[in-house]
């Protein structure tokens, strides 16, 4: 007996008062590995056969009950010997008889277990939807991990619009990304390293019409980026310059491999390493011949293209100058497609304008006369600054400022067919939402709303949305976007939501200590008792600059899976509530946001939940640093974990890459020493810790070098406080390598598990 996941979706399953008025509403029925078998399956037997069978599985419970259970997870329904259904090739039996069926549940909250460690691997990244010109395709990438093979690859998936078809396109244990449509429909280009010897991406295409793959570029340095042209007979590419040690390194047993030799202000970055005369620029093929031609150089990076909707121009970011690398003053350029054509600038403003960071491409009006970009706040700020959505005319003069009144951070610009209208993605208290907003500016219009996050979306030509999607309780997934609402189209997590018992995720607003309001969330174990107190971690964030936001996180649900209240405020310091809060903690780490995330924990105590005795505190990257901070505030966390972090900010001037934020943020420490050494109390007052901590880094990370959790390390090793290192041999600051994540998962919970007693 072979059993198969089967899904029910309907219009509006809420107001049904039983099973078989919900059955008369089915809108999809599918069944997980065989795309379209379930819709096949739903007009051979008819809704009148699905409805007596789900009739009896749920006993005629009203519509709610029924909702809710088809809301967690599918149906498993046993096939058995008889009553065959050819489709495709394939001899399935589906029981769909009363005589002959066989029914086994997985529905019930009691019935589904509860996040193991090694479930990351079973969630899939569904990310960057691209939707065909004709509206019913869409592309995307769906990211797997393979403990076995200890790889993360990532392949093509389609979709089609009304939800008939959800199949790979790529296959493989490498990695293709980018998919985008060409102009006509008929083309799918993306990037991939396969095949390449030097591991770098190439472009490559497919046909609409099926076949194998080509390979259209063999770039030395690696493709980063690409653009279709309105013709689809060009592509716009961003290539990075190969690095010239590269062919002496593969023979390095053999030949001395050349020193590195560096002149730039700014010279190390994480993943990048150490930054040499090494550039982005652009370049143009011609599909037709294959030929690629170069179309910028120069002592600088030239990045995300877009072309006029003539196909004359190319818009572009770049950051020029003598003291470039001093700045974050990016700028929008133009430039035509031909070899030794000149670019021209088009904003000249002291802000970022297209900062690559936002990974928004300035975006042509349909007419070709007006370009909307993403406008920074000011440079002083940094980070902490919010960037608001802005146009200026392609002829150049002064660009107009839509949003930033709104004080809240936009990006990804896309302008409406009809040219009267810009689509954007919000940031706003938690959330982060598709909005519209006039070209000439005004109140905004939310197309796809509502208390989740959305990271991106697309736009056809005819109007149709699709957005990528998630909630507390669903892992990002592509949605079409009809009249408001979200309708699913590829569901590649719902299989393992189907086995699973997730924690509650809850909003909460508290006071801090000097009455600021704060905001957050909390995660609450799914087999907790009520009425008792709960073991809790406090997961401080990253960033500073970041939020907390209504989306799946499989770490704090991991946590919460292991029976603690996961704590996640979002203090000052973070984003989504406008720059003023954001700059709370400005050249003052370790301050307010301390006593918000302090707040945080005695509102979950005072509210019953967390016990005062079972505390514990756990961040990476700045959320290492909270943790740094608290430890150093207070004893009342009984274990902590600290994840790629710094205490003595001093050892990380030259030795990081934010020498920038640095210079603007703090001054230079010769200039401003009390300012570093307040802000470096953790390692400084070291003696005041005594709570048992765990280190964790990449020993190649150079956002915060690991020597900083060196130091950490042995000062509380020096002064007898209970802890140790674990380093992630070749891993940067975010741990790629499966088996890494999988130990790094088992290490949180044994070490909080030897120090709170549950």
């Amino acid at each position: 007996m072979r059993c198969l996941l089967f899904q029910f979706r309907f219009r509006n399953a809420w107001a049904c008062p039983n099973a078989a008025a919900a059955i008369a509403d089915i809108t999809s029925f599918r069944i997980w590995g065989y795309p379209g078998l379930g819709d096949h399956f739903l007009s051979r037997c008819g809704r009148r056969r699905i409805a007596l069978l789900i009739n009896i599985i749920f006993y005629d419970k009203p519509g709610p009950d029924l909702a809710q259970t088809f809301a967690r997870g599918a149906i498993s329904l046993a096939f058995c010997r008889s009553n065959r259904l050819k489709m495709s090739g394939m001899v399935l039996r589906p029981v769909f008889f009363l005589s002959l069926f066989g029914v086994t549940l997985s529905l019930g909250a009691e019935s589904r277990r509860v996040l193991k460690p090694d479930d990351f691997a079973l969630i899939r990244d569904v990310d960057e939807p691209n939707l065909s010109p004709d509206g019913e395709s869409i592309a995307y990438v769906v990211g797997t991990v393979d403990l076995t093979k200890d790889k993360q690859p990532k392949n093509l998936w389609l979709a089609h619009w009304d939800g008939s078809e959800n199949r790979a396109l790529t296959f493989g244990d490498t990695q293709q990304t980018h998919p985008r449509w060409s102009p006509d429909g008929k083309w799918l280009a993306f990037l991939s390293s396969r095949t390449d010897e030097g591991d770098n991406d190439q472009l490559w295409i497919l046909s609409r019409g099926g076949g194998e793959a080509e390979k259209l570029t063999t770039e030395k340095g690696s493709v980063d980026d690409f653009a279709w042209a309105p013709d689809s007979k060009r592509i716009v590419l961003v290539v990075h310059d190969p690095d010239p040690r590269e062919p002496e390194a593969k023979e390095k047993e053999k030949k001395t491999v050349p020193p590195i030799v560096i002149d730039r202000f700014q010279f190390k970055q994480d993943i990048a390493g150490y930054l040499t005369n090494r550039w982005s620029h652009l370049q143009l093929l011609d599909l037709a011949t294959r030929k690629v031609a170069s179309l910028t150089g120069g002592q600088h990076d030239d990045l995300l293209p877009s072309w006029s909707p003539d196909g004359k121009k190319i818009a572009f970011v770049s950051k020029r100058g003598e003291n470039a690398d001093r700045t974050e003053n990016w700028d929008i350029y133009l430039i035509e497609p031909k070899p030794g054509a000149k670019e021209r600038q088009l904003t000249a403003t002291p802000e970022a304008d297209g900062h690559p960071d936002w990974e928004s491409a300035p975006a042509w009006s349909p007419d070709g006369k007006t370009i909307a970009y993403i406008h920074g706040g000011d440079p002083k700020k940094i980070a902490y600054a919010t960037h608001s959505l802005a146009t200026i005319s392609a002829a150049g003069g002064e660009p107009k400022f839509l949003t930033a009144a709104l004080d809240r951070n936009f990006i990804q610009p896309h302008w409406a067919a009809d040219g009267k209208s810009i689509f954007a993605l919000l940031e706003d208290d938690g959330a982060a939402t598709l909005v519209r907003v006039a070209a000439e500016g005004g109140d905004l219009e939310t197309v796809a709303g509502g208390r989740r996050t959305v990271t991106a979306y697309d736009v056809s030509p005819g109007g149709k949305v699709i957005v990528r999607a998630s909630t507390p309780d669903r892992p990002f997934e592509i949605f079409a976007v009809e009249r408001g609402d979200l309708r699913s189209l590829t569901e590649q997590n719902d299989p393992l939501l189907a086995q699973v018992q997730l924690g509650r995720v809850e909003e909460t607003k508290f006071k801090s200590q000097d009455g600021t309001e704060i905001h957050g969330f909390l995660v609450h174990p799914p087999n907790a008792k009520s009425g008792g107190k709960l073991p809790a971690i406090l997961r401080p964030h990253g960033g500073p600059q970041s939020q907390y936001a209504n989306e799946f996180d499989f770490e704090k649900q991991l946590f919460a899976a292991s029976g603690y209240l996961v704590v996640l405020p979002n203090p000052r310091g973070s984003t989504g509530r406008g720059t003023d809060y954001a700059m709370g903690i400005y050249a003052a780490w370790g301050s307010v946001d301390v006593q918000d995330d302090l707040a945080a924990v005695d509102d979950a105590i005072a509210r019953g939940l967390a016990d005062p005795d079972r505390l514990g505190v756990a961040g990476w990257s700045y959320g290492g640093m909270s943790t740094n901070y608290l430890i150093a505030t207070t004893t009342r966390f009984k274990a902590a974990i600290s994840g790629a972090s710094i205490s003595n900010v001093l050892a990380g001037y030259g030795t990081d890459q934010y020498i920038r934020d640095y210079e603007y943020e703090l001054g230079s420490p010769w200039a401003h020493p009390e300012v570093w050494a307040k802000i470096s109390y953790p390692f400084l007052h070291a003696d005041k810790i005594k709570t048992p901590t765990l280190f964790l880094c990449g020993e190649k990370d150079y956002n915060v070098p690991l020597l900083n959790s060196e130091q950490m390390y042995q000062a509380l090793q020096t002064l007898g406080v209970p802890t140790e290192l674990v380093i992630y041999p070749g891993q940067f600051h975010q741990i790629k390598k499966p088996s890494y994540i999988l130990d790094r998962y088992q290490r949180y919970l044994d070490w909080l598990a030897r120090y709170i007693h549950r």
